[in-house]
């Protein structure tokens, strides 16, 4: 027997799966086009509107699965497109093509979706394009509705699948139910997308930048996902499936075994205490995790409070939120991140200026000091909530001096005032900056006698050393963590802060690597913070190996000048976890 294609990729989620491929096609081949006669006008305007009706059900259900098997924020993105079929322009829009050009509805539906990316198409910035999307996905779906065609996607049985599907989208992700779905492959697709940021969330196997896909496959194909390598198998023999499946019960033996651990305290194997905290959006992330294996949340994304709601949530609003995260942590150590919105993160209701290059633009901290009454109604419910409990707040996308002056002022305004309103407030709540733009590298050591601990952001970090947009699939493969100028600068963060006595964690994706997160344990950092799914993996690394080798792995990584050096450097210690 012939042996399977292989495929090379890029890896979103790890984990392994193995089963028929179902072909999803975000929209068919064809749509048939007909005229309609006056008289039947009417009935066609009745069809799109009861399709628009079954595609916001469809949508619906999307978002009550999202919100029960991963968060809230999750499932915003299906909120939005609800609203998007809600909006009465653009289904007048639809209904005017159908009376006006005597076309049925399928066509109308049709040229509304063209319209929709053919405006934004040519407009700079990833986040409009992005925006494009978020318009005209809703719309497919009421298209697949009115051509009468049972979703491309697997309902009727419970079978269990690999989706398979040219561009990554949260609606992919969602097509079935979790229990049925085994992995998710796609031709294109962001390691930081939504629907990436899903697949990891659900715990899925996910591998994207696979070029050709679809001409490849055939529905009911059986193929292998290994998410954590990036590859994928087209029709394993026989062999081959043995050897997989024995692979996958080694891979959940150990996580399983891993897991047990897990609770055990975060310290080298020579007994040197160091931190393991976790990244979270909201509340509904601590039925993903147990509390007791964690140092503390090392990040709260707050933004993600607002990006579920349709208008600024309100004071009271953001306390209690606050105070249920801080209750289910105590008494360990919670870290919020003030609002940090702008680049691809917006507010539906916030109006932001078009920018050409948003990731360069306004955003992080400079929304909240040119709206400062945002900060300081954030700022009264963090403090109202940290009463009691272990709160650190984090200033993100900080510059310079200034800004952390400005903060502190605004900061020691909104204390005071909540005690003169005889509320009982912390006096002394810890406040960090995240190290995240090139400028606070070259003055960290003025800056950091100023704040009171710092936590490296390495997503952003990375692309603005390298001038590299992460989002910008033109150039994503040159979006590398390991590039000998991020170690040195990242060491050189570690040594300042350490010189400084100052906390000093890493709360970016870089750190889920078990081997790169002993390198950062190596250089000096205290801490790592990272997603939930990589905490028990990150304890056993960092229980096994003593500080005296994570040192010299530090040592050996920064005396590499190529990113091929740096990687061989972890390959060592990378086998010895394995």
């Amino acid at each position: 027997m012939a042996r399977a294609r292989t495929i090379h990729g890029t890896s979103v989620s790890p984990g392994l799966a193995i089963g028929p491929v179902h072909v999803v096609r975000a929209a068919p081949d064809a749509v048939p086009t007909w005229s309609v006669a006056e008289v039947d006008v009417g009935g066609e305007i009745e069809r799109l509107r009861r399709a628009v009706a079954v595609a916001s059900e469809e949508l619906l259900r999307r978002q009550h699965l999202v919100a029960r098997e991963s968060s809230e924020r999750d499932a915003q993105i299906f909120a939005v497109h609800r609203m998007i079929l809600a909006d009465a322009g653009a289904t007048k829009e639809v209904e005017d093509t159908i009376r006006g050009e005597r076309v049925n509805a399928e066509t109308a539906v049709h040229q509304l979706i063209g319209r929709l990316e053919q405006t934004l198409r040519g407009l700079e910035g990833n986040s409009v394009r992005s925006y494009s999307a978020d318009l005209a996905d809703p719309w497919r779906e009421v298209l697949q509705a009115l051509l009468n065609v049972a979703q491309a996607f697997p309902q009727g049985s419970q079978e269990k699948v690999v989706l398979a599907a040219a561009v990554l989208t949260p609606q992919v992700v969602t097509a079935v139910e979790r229990g049925r779905l085994l992995g998710v492959v796609a031709e294109v697709g962001g390691r930081f997308s939504h629907a990436a940021v899903l697949a990891r969330a659900f715990g899925i196997p996910c591998v994207v930048g696979l070029p050709g896909l679809l001409t490849r496959l055939e529905q009911g194909m059986v193929i292998s996902v290994d998410g954590g390598r990036g590859v994928v198998e087209l029709r394993p023999d026989a062999d081959q499936v043995v050897e997989f499946h024995q692979r996958r019960s080694r891979l959940e033996a150990r996580r399983a075994s891993l897991s047990e651990q897990a609770d055990l305290p975060a310290q080298t194997a020579d007994g040197v205490r160091k931190g393991v905290l976790v990244n979270i959006e909201s509340v509904h992330d601590f039925d993903i995790f147990d509390v007791l294996q964690s140092d503390g949340v090392g990040l709260l994304r707050t933004e993600f409070l607002y990006m579920e709601r349709p208008q600024f949530p309100s004071e009271d609003e953001q306390f209690r939120m606050y105070r249920r995260v801080l209750e289910r942590m105590a008494p360990k150590p919670l870290t919020l991140r003030t609002l940090d919105i702008g680049g691809d993160k917006r507010l539906s209701y916030f109006q932001t200026p078009h920018e050409v290059n948003p990731a360069l633009g306004w955003r992080g901290i400079r929304v909240s000091l040119q709206w400062q009454d945002l900060l300081r109604v954030q700022l009264r419910a963090a403090l109202r909530a940290g009463f009691g409990n272990e709160l650190r707040l984090l200033l993100p996308m900080v510059g310079g001096l200034e800004e952390i002056e400005a903060v502190h002022e605004i900061f020691g305004g909104v204390r005071d005032g909540l005690i003169d309103q005889g509320f009982e407030v912390e006096r002394d709540t810890p406040v960090g900056i995240m190290v995240e733009v090139p400028s606070v590298l070259f003055a960290l050591d003025r800056i950091a006698p100023h704040v009171d601990f710092l936590s490296v952001g390495t997503n952003d970090l990375v692309q603005y050393i390298l001038a590299v947009d992460r989002d910008n699939p033109w150039v994503a493969k040159l979006y590398e963590p390991l590039h000998p100028a991020v170690v040195r600068a990242l060491a050189n963060i570690a040594q300042v802060a350490n010189a400084a006595r100052k906390p000093c964690s890493v709360c970016g994706d870089m750190a889920d690597d078990p081997a790169t997160a002993l390198l950062l344990f190596g250089m000096g950092f205290d801490s790592v913070s990272v997603a939930p799914y990589f905490l028990p993996e990150i304890k056993s690394a960092l229980r096994r190996t003593k500080l005296a080798d994570m040192r010299q792995l530090a040592v050996d990584a920064l005396a590499q000048s190529s990113v091929e050096g740096v990687k061989r450097v972890l390959s060592s210690i990378r086998e010895s976890l394995a």
